[in-house]
């Protein structure tokens, strides 16, 4: 209840302030996100599966978003950054569709 509540306020808060995101981090911008997103379906399989574990969650979700941004970042200095933009972006996807492809089973039963 709690951490669902914590997500609606984050939504209105960032729907009414509206945060511009500096020129320098946008490239970063998607990455994070799907970064972040894996590290949500990863929390939400493994509550389902009865072992989620709260720090896991937060090193996971953190690590995830560095990680990811440090590959882009990287990509940027060697001037390849799309490519590698494109390769965190299908392995995180892979894990996402996983991960969505789990719960769906623990759901339905199938």
């Amino acid at each position: 209840m709690i951490p669902a509540l914590g997500l609606i306020v984050g939504l209105v808060i960032g729907l009414v302030l509206q945060p511009d995101v500096p020129v320098a981090l946008q490239p970063y911008l998607p990455i994070a996100v799907i970064a972040a997103l894996d590290a949500v379906f990863g929390a939400v399989r493994a509550t389902l599966d009865g072992i989620f574990n709260d720090k896991v969650f937060v090193v996971s979700f953190l690590s995830n978003v560095l990680v990811a941004a440090f590959i882009v970042f990287l990509g940027d200095q060697l001037g390849v950054g799309s490519q590698l933009s494109t390769g965190v972006v299908v392995v995180l996807g892979v894990r996402i569709f996983s991960n969505v492809a789990s719960i769906r089973r623990h759901l339905f039963s199938a």
